[in-house]
């Protein structure tokens, strides 16, 4: 499974990729807005920071103008994912742009059939998003069960793009069921490697060895 952070922050971005699990970036409008630099400048920095794709979404909601803002988000760096919507005027935009080889990764898919629709289309990555399913009390890791059978069914390339993730369970819960990639804020793939028994394990050695050391 791919790792992926959610965030337009660059130090956030540098700390993850100092661990050593980063496979790549999804950023968006709302993101880069809590960022002072421009949204083009920001991009071209996050590129530089990880190898891996960065998804990077389009303004507009009309063919032409997804079509527009995707050419010039392209152009930033080699590795610019372009993010579209789920919707009528997104699909066609998936489709011209996997023709014209540009990666897409269609996001707020929130059904199994939106998410057989961007296949079909030809999208990269598709995003279902499992932590707002959970606010409304759907079980969004269902719809991640649903979508990896009817990938498999069909051998549809698309990866699965788990978002929208609130806790480490959720990553485990995805791993399980066989997504490809999950991204993630900082703040949760920081909680991953922690565990109350590695910590009071780790106490005790300290203990005993300060014991044993001891003047």
């Amino acid at each position: 499974m791919k790792f992926f952070i959610d965030t337009a922050n660059v130090d956030e971005i540098k700390a993850a990729a100092a661990m050593g699990v980063l496979d790549g970036v999804t950023t968006n409008p709302s993101l880069a807005a809590r960022e002072t630099k421009p949204y083009a400048e920001l991009l071209k920095e996050i590129c530089g920071v990880v190898e891996g794709d960065v998804s990077a979404e389009v303004i507009a909601t009309d063919y032409d103008g997804m079509m527009k803002d995707a050419v010039e988000l392209a152009k930033i760096a080699d590795n610019i994912v372009v993010k579209i919507p789920t919707i009528l005027e997104g699909l066609k935009a998936i489709k011209s742009l996997t023709s014209d080889g540009i990666k897409t990764n269609a996001t707020l898919i929130f059904s199994p059939s939106q998410a057989l629709l961007v296949a079909k289309a030809g999208a990269t990555y598709a995003s279902p998003f499992i932590g707002r399913l959970d606010d409304i009390s759907n079980h969004g890791m269902e719809l991640i069960d649903n979508i990896a059978t009817i990938y498999n069914n069909y051998a549809y390339a698309t990866q699965i793009l788990v978002a929208s993730v609130r806790h480490p369970l959720h990553l485990v819960e995805a791993a399980m069921i066989g997504a490809d990639v999950i991204t993630m804020p900082f703040d949760v793939i920081s909680k991953l490697i922690k565990h109350p028994l590695t910590d009071i394990g780790l106490e005790k050695f300290l203990a005993d060895y300060r014991k044993a050391n001891k003047g």
